[in-house]
């Protein structure tokens, strides 16, 4: 496959077409913990940060990478029965006892809700056989995630000197984890109430994540406090389609900092549309193929919130062949187009192909030959 760089030196023409109006812009905030990170959730573009790569303990807020590998490897339905093992685990917990059935999905929200250190243990027995095969599926996934700066050595946060994230890292994990539509729901629920076997009651719990309740378009996600780590959270909120999560570690008002991050953010960026799967990008020639051309399309959706003034400074470079060789399967990834903000790479999407085009036989070639001959 002959391949060849080609650049689209303009800009998306709708960038330019009318001027955007935004609020005055306010100070960036001022954040007291020992790190945080501002991030758009769509591109993953950094809004603000503090320190946001030291590596620091983050307590509870690793159930939100349990809950996204359980997702991952186990299904919502699944029945878990408690092994001895997940009762009793020092911390905070929702009261399971040796045998109880629960499914997965509810053990996810006593999980993100009630904070529970025996549910992330349970959910780890059930999908990794042991706590630590569960941690190395943690770390695998975040490997896979893109993170790299993390250490995940059990479920649940409880103190370990090599358990430990970076606030970038937290944010990378939860901008990922809230494409599940499972997991979205689940950190954006205020009340939920599971079965008690043995109880005439059943367990009721409230969401400890307060921007719920006060915070507009908040949707998630996770809190988190021990003595090594202090106060942790990671909160997100969306608005106008424009998805932003914010991470403080060992921050003491970590909700009010959380929430002027998030504020600075609303009222600074704008989300942009820049691709949408599927968007066709040029036509390429197919060699020896029963067709002669094929599309090439935008592989994913890509969005970016931006400043004022920074719309006029995107461009694009695309790396793309000037022709393919058949077979060609339809989806197949041929090339990529690069996303600049000035000099700045802020994200690559994929370029794939179209359709299908398969391989043309000697027939095909022979009635193609006697058609040019007519």
């Amino acid at each position: 496959m002959k391949t060849g760089k080609i650049i689209l030196a303009a800009v998306l023409f709708f960038f330019c077409a009318t001027p955007t109006s935004f609020a005055e812009v306010p100070e960036c905030p001022e954040c007291t913990g020992a790190a945080a990170v501002l991030m758009d959730g769509s591109s993953g573009r950094v809004l603000y940060e503090k320190d946001s790569h030291r590596k620091l303990p983050m307590a509870s807020t690793t159930k939100i990478m349990t809950a996204i590998t359980a997702l991952e490897y186990g299904k919502p339905e699944d029945i878990v029965v408690i092994p001895p093992e997940a009762s009793g685990v020092e911390g905070s917990s929702i009261w399971l006892s040796p045998g109880e059935h629960q499914t997965l999905k509810d053990l996810l929200y006593g999980l993100m809700l009630r904070s529970g250190n025996d549910a992330a243990t349970a959910i780890a027995l059930h999908i990794g056989d042991s706590v630590e095969h569960f941690a190395d599926m943690m770390n695998a996934l975040a490997r896979k995630i893109g993170v790299v700066d993390s250490s995940f050595i059990n479920p649940h946060g409880l103190p370990n000197d090599n358990h430990y994230t970076t606030a970038y890292d937290l944010a990378r994990i939860t901008a990922y984890g809230l494409r599940n539509p499972v997991f979205r729901e689940i950190v954006s629920t205020k009340y939920h109430t599971i079965p008690w076997e043995g109880h005439e009651w059943d367990r009721a719990m409230k969401n400890e994540n307060k921007l719920l309740w006060n915070y507009e378009g908040a949707n998630g996600v996770k809190t988190g406090y021990t003595k090594k780590a202090g106060r942790c959270f990671v909160g997100s909120a969306e608005r106008d389609h424009m998805q932003l999560i914010a991470v403080v570690l060992n921050c003491g008002p970590m909700f009010e900092e959380s929430a002027a991050l998030l504020n600075y953010g609303f009222e600074n960026y704008k989300k942009y549309d820049i691709y949408n799967k599927g968007d066709r990008i040029r036509t390429v020639s197919v060699d020896k193929g029963k067709r002669s051309e094929v599309s090439l399309v935008a592989g994913k959706d890509y969005a970016v919130a931006l400043k004022p003034g920074e719309k006029e400074k995107l461009h694009m470079k695309a790396t793309l062949p000037e022709s393919v060789k058949a077979p060609v399967s339809a989806g197949k990834k041929v090339g990529t187009v690069k996303i600049f903000l000035g000099d700045h790479l802020i994200g690559t999407i994929p370029i794939v192909t179209e359709k299908k085009v398969e391989k043309q036989s000697f027939w095909d070639l022979f009635h193609r030959m006697v058609n040019i001959w007519r």
